[in-house]
């Protein structure tokens, strides 16, 4: 798991450094257009708006493999080693239960809803399919995570029971 790990770690590396390079070229194109030609472009807005939504899902799901979400962990340090395994595991599974329901199944919903009758932005022209495909698809990253952290957390259980 450990090499497969870090190949979607590495891609997911690469694909949220070209999203906020492509939306500083877009907003640096879109403040030119505005300010200095003096007519701005409704398609870099839109697209700059789109790739706001892909940074924000997918930093989500980096930011949750790093461990560099927002957590209150006052109490849970307080525990002693199986209990805090236990919340530990407990908290993995239910962010894997909300990717896989809300995240993966409801994005392909609502990727689906979009698809069929075909929804259309407004300025690009391009289907909304594409802009909402990045909710199952960070969901699904986010699954992975789950898996990998759960996968790390269950064998130190058995060593903090055999320890007892």
């Amino acid at each position: 798991m450990g090499s497969l790990q870090n190949m979607v770690v590495a891609v997911l590396k690469q694909l949220i450094i070209a999203l906020l390079a492509g939306i500083v070229v877009v907003v640096s194109i879109q403040v030119f257009s505005r300010f200095v030609l003096g007519s701005s472009s409704s398609i870099t807005e839109e697209l700059a708006r789109f790739l706001l939504i892909w940074i924000g899902l997918f930093g989500g799901a980096y930011g949750y493999y790093s461990n560099a979400h927002l957590g209150l962990d006052i109490v849970t340090n307080k525990l002693s080693a199986i209990p805090h395994t236990l919340v530990a595991i407990l908290a993995h599974l239910l962010i894997m239960g909300f990717a896989i329901v809300v995240m993966v199944l409801g994005g392909i919903s609502l990727v689906s809803l979009t698809l069929e009758p075909v929804q259309i932005s407004a300025a690009m022209q391009i289907k909304m399919a594409y802009v909402y495909l990045a909710i199952p698809i960070s969901g699904g990253l986010i699954v992975f995570f789950s898996v990998v952290k759960l996968s790390e957390l269950v064998p130190m259980l058995s060593r903090s029971k055999e320890g007892v």
